[in-house]
Parts: C-alpha cells; sequence; structure tokens
C-alpha cells in the first residue's frame, strides 16, 4: 500500500486538476448558451432563403443566375474543412476530420484539381501530420463568427465560380440537430441549385407550386437574393460548428470533473486506510516500548 503523505499529495493533485476542468465546463456552457442563441436565430432565416431559392431553381422562369448553373462537367473543387483552434473537446475535431478525409478520397478519385482549405488549429495539424499540406488555412475564425468574416471568404468563392475557377464547394463541418444530437458532415454549398430542400409534399397539400412576381423584376431580385443565400448557409456552417465545439468541450470538460470527484474519492479512502494504519503502527510500537521498559 502506498504511504499516506503520497497519496495525499495524488489528492491535492487531482484536485488542483478538478478546478481546471469544472471552470472550462463553467466557461464552455455560458459560450454555449451565447453560440446557440446566434445559431437559432440563423436557422430560421437561412433555411427559408435556402428554401426560396431552391423554389426558384425549380420554377420554370427564363432567368438565371452563375451560382445556380450546374456544371457539365467538374475539374475544379474546394473541399473546406471546419475544426477548432483548441483542444480538450472530446471527439469533435476527430469526427469532422474523418468526413473530411472521406470526402476528400472520393474528390481526389473524381475531379482532376482538388484544393483543401482548413479552418482551425488542430485541423491543420492533423492534415500536416499526415503529410497533407492544406492549400489555405484559416486560425481567425473563434467562438463567435461574425458575417464580416464570412463574407471574405464567401465572396471569394463566388467569384471563383462566376470565373470559371470553381465547380465546387464542399464544407465538412458539425451540424447542430439539437443539445443531444450533433452530428458531422460534408455538404456540398456550390452551385446552388443543390440547396433548395424544402418539404414538397407539404407544399402540394398548401396548393401547389408557388407562383412568384417580380418587382421591379426577376432579374434584380435573384441578384439580391441567390448571393445572400450562399453566404448565410456558409455561415450558418461557421455557427453550427461553433455551438457544437462548445457542447463537445462541455461534455469532455463535464465528464473530466465527475472522473476526478471519483478518483479523489477513492483515493480519500486509500489514505484513511493508510493513515489509520500508520496510527495502528505508532501505538503498537509505543505500546511494545513501554511493556519493554516495565520489563
Amino acid at each position: 500500500m502506498a504511504k499516506a503523505r503520497t497519496l495525499d499529495k495524488r489528492r491535492k493533485s487531482i484536485r488542483n486538476i478538478r478546478k481546471i476542468t469544472r471552470t472550462m465546463e463553467l466557461i464552455s456552457t455560458a459560450q454555449f448558451k451565447r453560440a446557440m442563441d446566434r445559431a437559432a436565430a440563423a436557422t430560421a432565416y437561412t433555411d427559408r432563403i435556402t428554401a426560396l431559392v431552391g423554389h426558384l431553381a425549380r420554377a420554370k422562369l427564363e432567368v438565371s443566375h452563375p451560382l445556380l448553373e450546374d456544371r457539365e462537367k467538374t475539374d475544379q473543387a474546394i473541399l473546406l474543412v471546419l475544426t477548432a483552434n483548441r483542444g480538450m473537446c472530446g471527439g469533435y475535431n476527430s469526427s469532422v476530420l474523418r468526413a473530411a478525409n472521406s470526402r476528400r478520397d472520393e474528390l481526389i478519385e473524381q475531379v482532376p484539381d482538388v484544393q483543401l482549405e482548413v479552418s482551425g488549429k488542430r485541423g491543420i495539424s492533423a492534415f500536416r501530420f499526415r503529410k497533407i499540406q492544406p492549400d489555405e488555412t484559416f486560425t481567425h475564425f473563434e467562438d463567435k463568427p461574425t458575417f464580416d468574416e464570412v463574407d471574405v471568404l464567401a465572396t471569394r468563392y463566388m467569384e471563383a465560380y462566376q470565373a470559371g475557377a470553381l465547380d465546387r464547394l464542399d464544407v465538412a463541418y458539425t451540424k447542430f440537430e439539437s443539445l443531444g444530437r450533433q452530428q458531422a458532415v460534408v455538404e456540398t454549398l456550390l452551385p446552388l441549385s443543390g440547396l433548395g430542400d424544402f418539404d414538397e409534399s407539404a407544399e402540394e397539400e398548401h396548393g401547389g407550386e408557388t407562383q412568384y412576381e417580380f418587382l421591379p423584376s426577376a432579374e434584380s431580385i435573384l441578384e439580391e437574393v441567390v448571393p445572400i443565400s450562399f453566404k448565410v448557409k456558409l455561415l450558418k456552417c461557421f455557427l453550427d460548428s461553433a455551438v457544437c465545439e462548445q457542447i463537445a468541450r462541455m461534455m469532455a470538460m463535464k465528464a473530466a470533473t465527475e472522473n476526478a470527484d471519483s478518483m479523489i474519492s477513492h483515493l480519500s479512502m486509500a489514505y484513511n486506510r493508510a493513515r489509520q494504519g500508520q496510527i495502528t503502527a505508532e501505538l503498537l510500537e509505543v505500546i511494545s516500548g513501554a511493556e519493554a521498559l516495565n520489563e
């Protein structure tokens, strides 16, 4: 059995670790609440404008937009991977990287030119560990991605797509569905014709195909709506990644805190036993010494 002093030092060490994990758990909880509010606020708008683009893409209109046009042949593709700048968030980064690696292998087989862009220090380190050098890296997207930050990135993708330098854009990120469910997914954001996901059966129940009247013109409205739909969709990916990162870190730190509590309890029992054994041994020595002196 270990000595009481050794057990006491180990217990103090774990108590210090518990203070850290508990503090990180509380911080992640507060940041998660703010991130979830931002993601929830953007969800309704993103879903509605995405459905609107889907309606316009399916409608029999004589107008078109470059972002809605499918490429006959895909020669250039970009895979954007969204990971975290920090660790201690369980399997958050590893699940995104697994999905990204799988999609990257598929793209390499199908597309001649595949570029890899990674956001987050953890993802950058993981790809470099595998001897894969990303074409672009981003580390400035923190827990609160803003529309202006994402707008710069989205504008570059749109300009490349319209100029013919980009035929497909895939984004690997963790999708937020609920507090108890987050899933690593890879979505194709360009071309935009694949974004029009809505319930067609519900549409038929409410009167069939939607009819639109454009004022001042369909071209001017599409010129405004289509780019915005892409930007908010990309922003939603970043917001989902931020809230899922905080959830993963919160759960990981909670589990670490509970494990520390369990270890402290076990060490306290072992310390008490060792201390009691030490006291008993000292008492026996005193009694033995006293009896020896009496003889």
